[in-house]
């Protein structure tokens, strides 16, 4: 149940920091709104994922995925640039959360 809670915590993440785009400096009210939701739903199946899972991969895991999701979904959403540089950075983390998550024995 762990992982779900992280999954859904990602991807809370993931429109939390596109949302705070749309926000233009929280001047839009309802891109304001959903993205604090956002946030707030985030960090609350966060906590419900790190009941179990130790902290350092739980959020090692959610930022870095959600980084990258937040990347990916940038270039589609607001035709944000993925150089070289962002490709390398990606595998980086994703051979970091692979490991923490073989590290863990989980």
């Amino acid at each position: 149940m762990a992982w779900i809670f992280l999954a859904l915590a990602i991807v809370f993440e993931i429109a939390f920091a596109l949302g705070t785009n749309a926000t233009r400096g929280f001047t839009r009210l309802w891109p304001s709104v959903l993205t604090l939701l956002a946030a707030s739903g985030g960090i609350f199946t966060l906590s419900l994922a790190l009941r179990t899972l130790d902290v350092g991969v739980g959020y090692t895991i959610w930022t870095g995925i959600g980084s990258i999701g937040t990347v990916l979904f940038g270039a589609l959403i607001y035709k944000e640039k993925i150089t070289l540089p962002k490709l390398l950075s990606f595998a980086a983390i994703i051979a970091g959360a692979i490991t923490l998550k073989l590290a863990s024995g989980l």
